[in-house]
């Protein structure tokens, strides 16, 4: 066990000395530091609470949060092959299943940094700039804002969790960071198409769709989502397609060939 926690470890630090990781997540402070404040200049009647700065941001910046984790999940495997280290990295007494898994481990490790992040800065700022007295338009009165605003964030952090799973299999399959990561972000922003045109409603089929079920943020208001579909469904379908990407991963992997 020791040995596979210096893995992960290892996987870290080409993921930490990298510049473009601490500009990716300096990006990330700023923005968040931003938005609050642009919210403060446009509210002159005091409406926006804590609550409603911290949903407002982070629905921007969870974006930023889901691109920056796409193409460290891309680059995790790819890299390996662009930079011809992947033989290096084989040879080691380490299976490959310990070896993929360290570097999965990373690239969660990775998110959920930045969505600490994205969270911690934009509630300190919002708190030092809104009220925390007056009623938001984000959910009921009556209920948390803590906990709506928590569970927001949470429905956003799984829709980040699938699309860099998403990413991660591309990395592995096709060893191309850059094709990871643009069908790993098409599929980000054209989902909302692919609704529209699939819709549950009008196609059985299409609750079967990963697409429909990756914004979990619907289920916040009502306990039914498009189609009649409910939230036990939508996250069992997600866990079948994280299963199959995570399936696919691993048998391509340990099947590679790097000996050419």
């Amino acid at each position: 066990m020791g040995n596979f926690f210096s893995l992960v470890q290892n996987e870290n630090m080409k993921i930490y000395r990298r510049v473009r990781t601490w500009v990716m997540l300096g990006i990330l402070v700023v923005v968040n530091l931003v938005i609050p404040l642009l919210f403060s200049m446009v509210d002159s009647e005091g409406a926006t609470s804590i609550w409603d700065s911290v949903i407002l941001s982070s629905t921007f910046t969870f974006f930023l949060c889901t691109i920056f984790s796409v193409i460290i999940a891309a680059d995790s495997v790819a890299g390996e092959f662009s930079w011809g280290t992947i033989k290096l990295l084989l040879i080691r007494p380490w299976s490959r299943s310990k070896i993929l898994l360290s570097k999965y481990i990373s690239v969660i490790l990775f998110s959920l940094l930045c969505t600490l992040l994205l969270t911690g800065v934009s509630l300190l700022v919002s708190s030092l700039l809104f009220s925390g007295s007056v009623d938001s338009n984000m959910f009921t009165s009556g209920k948390s804002g803590l906990v709506f605003t928590l569970q927001y964030i949470l429905c956003d952090y799984v829709n980040l969790f699938i699309t860099v799973a998403i990413a991660f299999m591309l990395s592995t399959v096709f060893r191309a960071g850059g094709l990871a990561i643009g069908l790993a972000l098409f599929i980000m922003f054209t989902k909302g198409i692919f609704m529209t045109l699939f819709s549950p409603e009008r196609y059985t089929w299409a609750k079967y769709l990963i697409f429909t079920h990756m914004d979990l943020t619907s289920y916040l208001q009502s306990d039914v989502g498009p189609g009649g579909i409910t939230l036990g469904f939508s996250l069992a379908v997600l866990a079948v397609y994280y299963i199959v990407f995570m399936a696919i991963s691993w048998y391509v992997f340990k099947k590679r060939d790097v000996a050419a």
